[in-house]
């Protein structure tokens, strides 16, 4: 079973309170969406892969550590857009792919209207990334896009969870780690995440 994994860090935490919080402001929300990617995806880096080599310092040669693969953040539009440019603080060469989905609100299952994404991604470490984990369909489609594309090594980054949304992954994607910045209790009747944040894609791009 794949690794789900929920921050614990005093300043994930923090601005979590400033996420849930119905009266910050779209800019403010934006701006942490992408502080809490960026400290979440310090997390989900710990284990990638490292080769040896040499550089020169200013003194001597020096044995180091480098990244071994080339990384892809794949936003699933449009929410996880907003966790892109905190990912590309830490990882800058990252190349990015996009995946178009939005949820039926009758069904609430995922529908596809757009699938971009570099051609070596099966060579590739992958960050796939959209905010809310909430019934899981829209993870596992996106998932699914990824995996179709040949990609191997999979990792899914999201600001909340809820337990029916991690279930349904796991069971999709058994090989995919899971990290979120915190977990919640259950989805509303609507789909929603409870206590949550509300609709992130409408709070980061300013149309609730």
């Amino acid at each position: 079973m794949s690794e789900f994994f929920v921050s614990n860090h005093p300043l994930i935490q923090n601005k979590m309170a400033l996420l849930r919080n119905k009266n910050t402001c779209t800019k403010e929300f934006k701006e942490i969406i992408s502080e809490v990617a960026m400290l979440l995806c310090y997390e989900a880096t710990r284990n990638i892969e490292l080769v040896p080599a040499k550089v020169e310092t200013p003194i001597a040669e020096a044995d180091v550590n480098v990244v071994n693969k080339d990384v892809a953040i794949v936003p699933i539009l449009r929410a996880g857009m907003g966790m892109l440019d905190g990912l590309l603080t830490l990882i800058p060469t990252a190349k990015v792919g996009v995946i178009g989905l939005y949820r039926d609100p009758e069904t609430l299952k995922p529908v596809e209207y757009y699938c971009k994404l570099p051609k070596d991604i099966e060579n590739m470490e992958v960050f796939v990334t959209d905010p809310m984990l909430a019934t899981g369909g829209t993870a596992v489609a996106g998932i699914d896009f990824v995996k179709a594309k040949g990609a191997k090594k999979i990792t899914f980054l999201c600001i909340l969870a809820a337990p029916e949304g991690v279930k349904a992954l796991q069971a999709a994607h058994p090989d995919v780690d899971i990290y979120a910045a915190a977990y919640d209790s259950h989805l509303n009747d609507h789909g929603y995440i409870v206590p949550g944040l509300g609709d992130a894609g409408d709070r980061i791009f300013g149309t609730k």
